[in-house]
């Protein structure tokens, strides 16, 4: 698809929206060995010289994604949308005591990472299987990496072709944007009035375009559509948003996001 995208109304819409400083979703997929374990942030990348520490190379890497994780669930969708899936293997995590060999697994990857590691088994997880390795488990550059290596041909069974480009630089700034005001309003937990606020503003924009940024998808519909279809019933969920209904419903005939509930509930 086209790295520029006809962005209708939205300028600036995002940006402005968003300017109050937001937390963002809390982390999901852990398992924290004791109550006083601190978290790590892994923030390896994939490249070659000053762009990463990890050579890209196909059936090298593998996601461990959280089962019910909004974030494993953006994952897993971008990996569909990309093409990756048969190149990058995929393991979801459970309960422990339904899926302890992979538990066990991304234990291993972890202690191998930080010696003595003592902290939660967090995942998203990008882990490099040549070395047994967490290469990241931030989720923005795990999502930012799948989007290069997507661009690298030999990667591909299909030979790459019909590869979106996810993250244009044109609306890098405005995917940023909506992803904080997505995490800050458009929750169960949000407020209910700044959450019909941002319902009204998105379904608006939908009303313009196909895709919430223009004529082509990019990773702010799939940070849209899994915020959506996390609402549950709060305030009738999408009934009073024809616009936004309509786009759920077609997103949700998608492969690349029909085919990923495993990692999402």
């Amino acid at each position: 698809m086209p790295e520029t995208v006809s962005r209708g109304a939205s300028t600036g819409t995002f940006a402005t929206a968003a300017r109050t400083p937001v937390t963002g979703m809390p982390a999901c997929g852990t398992v924290a060995p004791s109550a006083t374990a601190r978290p790590h942030r892994f923030r390896g990348r994939i490249g070659v010289g000053l762009a990463g520490g990890f050579y890209p190379a196909p059936h090298r890497y593998q996601l461990y994604l959280s089962e019910g994780c909004q974030r494993s669930l953006r994952v897993s969708i971008t990996l569909a949308l990309l093409g990756l899936e048969n190149s990058t293997a995929t393991t979801v995590l459970t309960r422990p005591a339904e899926t302890p060999d992979a538990f066990a697994s991304l234990r291993r990857a972890y202690e191998a990472t930080w010696h003595h590691y003592d902290g939660p088994l967090t995942a998203p997880a990008l882990c490099d299987r040549w070395s047994g390795r967490v290469v990241s488990n931030h989720t923005p550059d795990i999502l930012r990496d799948l989007a290069d290596l997507a661009e690298r041909a030999e990667l591909h069974d299909d030979e790459g072709s019909g590869v979106p480009a996810l993250r244009p630089p044109a609306l890098a700034a405005e995917i940023d944007a909506l992803r904080e005001l997505l995490a800050r309003d458009v929750t169960p937990a949000s407020p209910s009035h700044a959450r019909a606020a941002t319902l009204t503003l998105l379904d608006h924009q939908l009303a313009c375009s196909p895709y919430v940024l223009g004529d082509a998808i990019t990773a702010a519909d799939v940070d849209l559509w899994v915020a959506l279809t996390h609402l549950g019933t709060a305030d009738g969920a999408l009934s009073s948003y024809l616009h936004l209904d309509r786009y759920v419903r077609r997103l949700g005939l998608h492969p690349a996001f029909s085919g990923t509930g495993q990692a999402g509930r």
